[in-house]
């Protein structure tokens, strides 16, 4: 009995020294946890829509270090590393005691170190707390360290913290910076000579460096393929092919796109290591392509910049600010997509919409280009030439300057600077001055950013959308009525589509609009096709004279060259609406034949009677038609005064019949905004806006 009590209190007090032992160690381990928050330092990484890189930027200390996870590289590399670092990764707690009593063994028995015992989990104890010496207190702090890893994180975890920090030469740390550097491209497409070049390399990241030791790196790729062979990793007479791939001699750059949008990135969110673009990589590669061959061309202080959106979503799909970021004779820092310049001439499109719009013209009614004095205001032609009559489509495509002011003249600067905070364009005027006639020809400024949005509510049948590339701004649909009706956008669109392609450019099937500003300051060049809009601007950043430039001659080939090299395909331009179309002019309403005005801004052959009226629907009428059922009734129309007979227009488009009667009937196509205009015998009109239910 006093033998088996000896034996139970001995056990007791063994127990009681093993619970110690533990309660110590577990106590020890929270009092001394790895430093795991140094492993979440990395490079801050811009994105486009796809995730693909567009730029990184170094950490801290300099060093290029990619967050990684285990679906960002090719399963190849993974089974080669685990087959050549760590056979028993996924069977050990952080020390592998089959390796540690082979690396034992084979010292005493060679008098030196043949082979290592660490384990993946000790290599990231290591990379996350770097030893100063090797020595044998290092080592097993190296122990004890992988096994509080292991006890905190997952094995995947933990091969992504060796993802992200294996040395790979210089400043490289982790695989993908290490792919991008050597082959340009991201890991997860590897083939087995790349996967086993970058295996082989954190060994000994500054020895076995293929741009600098390549016999070395070509040695210990070798050895990685023989040792995944016998794995059975690769298959049969894989290695050997692998062998013959050439190794790369030469460390290239990291991607480094969209500099200025990437900055901004920074700016906005500067704890954040992701920031997700609307961009393409592909697109803004081919932009930038553009822009930096392009400006070579150029005078040495002169920028060019673009803006690519899709009108469909909104997004800003390519943004250049500059010609080279990096360039400081053409000031590459400034982002010239968001800098308020004259526009030129590239305002006109929409003077011409607010006019078809308002059933004041038609493509084919004839218009003055000749001097003319808009008290005191005498607009001049690009070219000092008149051209004398003019079709309406001809003097769109020409873009003279006296027929746009007589339009603007009319429709009033007022609603047209309206109409762009429609589409929340803000076009800013000089100080204290009222919108004038000058606006027409440039005389406001407007960021190429916001042109670019204006363009793609024309090009979305008067639709207009919030452009955005997801940091400094977000797309949408802007929610409101459209910047113009359209079937007014269509015959702008119409006009613009048949516009000659720049000398030695060919035909892509866009429509586009250039101008010129005063001075020689700025060209541009905007274009559409039915699925995206581009804008070029080009000039000199601290707004200094280029002469020679224009929008023609110099911003419309950047744009046709831009759109091919984005890589989109052209979409072609949508059909026309219900019931618009090309007029001949001989067809046109009488007092649509030609335009000529008067001190009311439009056609009046006499002022003896009174001017037409619609008394029916009123100005801003909401009228419930059945729209919403799909079973729409016909809006009576009536008016007052003027001089029969009359011609009715809806949106722009004259109705079927010429009447006497001062009551008619309008069938709409669908539900929304509308425009009505009636022109009497003596060519003076009156117009009322309504909403359609």
């Amino acid at each position: 009995m006093k033998f088996q009590r000896k034996i139970l209190i001995g056990c007791g007090a063994s127990l009681a020294v093993l619970a110690g032992l533990v309660f110590g160690l577990d106590a020890a381990d929270k009092a001394f946890p790895p430093p795991l928050e140094k492993a979440g330092v990395v490079s801050a990484e811009v994105l486009d829509a796809d995730g693909q890189l567009l730029r990184a930027f170094a950490t801290p200390e300099g060093r290029w270090r990619l967050k990684t996870s285990v679906a960002d590289v090719d399963p190849r590399f993974l089974k080669m590393l685990v087959a050549y670092e760590d056979q028993r990764f996924f069977d050990h707690s952080g020390v592998d005691p089959l390796a540690v009593g082979r690396a034992a063994l084979q010292f005493v028995t060679n008098g030196r170190v043949v082979s290592g015992a660490s384990t993946l989990s000790m290599q990231v104890a290591r990379l996350i707390e770097p030893r100063e010496t090797r020595s044998l207190s290092a080592k097993l702090l190296q122990f004890v360290r992988a096994v509080q890893i292991e006890r905190r994180l997952s094995k995947e975890h933990i091969l992504e913290l060796y993802l992200t920090h294996a040395p790979y030469g210089g400043n490289l740390e982790g695989v993908r910076a290490a792919s991008l550097a050597y082959f340009g491209k991201e890991p997860r497409r590897l083939t087995v000579a790349e996967a086993a070049l970058l295996v082989a390399l954190p060994q000994s990241p500054e020895g076995r460096r293929p741009d600098r030791h390549f016999e070395t790196a070509k040695i210990v790729r070798e050895r990685v393929l023989m040792r995944a062979a016998v794995e059975d990793v690769l298959g049969d007479g894989e290695a050997d092919r692998a062998a013959g791939d050439a190794i790369p001699t030469r460390r290239l750059h990291l991607p480094a796109y969209a500099a200025h949008l990437a900055e901004a990135a920074i700016r906005k969110e500067p704890r954040s290591d992701r920031h997700s673009t609307t961009l393409r990589r592909s697109i803004q590669q081919g932009l930038e392509h553009v822009a930096r061959e392009t400006a070579a061309k150029l005078s040495p202080r002169v920028s060019v910049a673009m803006v690519m959106a899709d009108i469909t979503t909104g997004e800003i799909v390519g943004e250049v600010g500059s010609a080279d970021y990096f360039d400081a004779s053409r000031s590459g820092w400034i982002d010239m997509t968001r800098v308020n310049r004259s526009p030129g001439s590239t305002l006109k499109p929409f003077i011409y919409g607010l006019a078809f719009e308002q059933g004041l013209v038609s493509q084919e009614t004839i218009i003055e280009d000749r001097p003319a004095d808009f008290f005191g205001y005498r607009p001049k032609n690009f070219d000092m030439s008149y051209q004398g009559d003019v079709s309406v489509r001809q003097a769109l495509q020409l873009s003279l300057n006296v027929p746009a002011v007589r339009l603007l003249d009319a429709v009033g600067p007022s609603r047209l600077m309206v109409r762009f905070r429609r589409a929340e364009v803000r076009p800013v005027l000089p100080p204290n001055e009222a919108p004038g006639l000058a606006i027409g020809l440039g005389g406001v400024g407007i960021t190429l950013k916001d042109l670019v949005q204006a363009y793609a509510a024309l090009a979305n049948r008067g639709q207009p959308m919030r452009l955005g590339n997801g940091i400094e701004d977000q797309p949408g649909l802007i929610d409101g009525e459209p910047l113009l009706e359209p079937t007014a956008a269509w015959h702008v669109a119409d006009i613009l589509s048949d516009v000659l392609p720049p000398q030695g450019s060919r035909r892509l099937g866009i429509a586009y609009k250039t101008g010129t500003s005063y001075g020689y300051r700025d060209a541009w060049s905007v274009g559409f096709d039915g699925r995206y809009v581009l804008g070029v601007w080009v000039g000199r950043p601290d707004n200094g004279a280029v002469p020679g430039i224009a929008g023609y001659q110099t911003a419309a080939p950047i744009l046709f060259e831009a759109f091919s090299k984005s890589g989109v395909p052209i979409t072609p331009l949508p059909a026309a609406p219900a019931g618009a179309m090309r007029i001949a002019q001989s067809e046109l309403p009488i007092s649509q034949r030609r335009f000529s005005t008067t001190s009311s801004g439009l056609i009046s052959a006499s002022t003896r009677e009174r001017a037409p009226q619609i008394v029916y629907p009123p100005e801003g009428a909401k009228v419930d038609l059945g729209a919403r059922s799909g079973e729409i009734s016909p809006l009576a129309l009536k008016l007052q005064g003027g001089r029969a007979p009359f011609r009715w227009l809806a949106n722009g488009r004259p109705l079927a019949e010429i009447s006497r009667r001062r009551t008619s009937e309008w069938m709409p196509d669908g539900a929304g905004y509308s425009t009505l205009t009636v022109i009497d015998a003596a060519g003076r009109a009156a117009s009322v806006r309504i909403f359609v239910e």
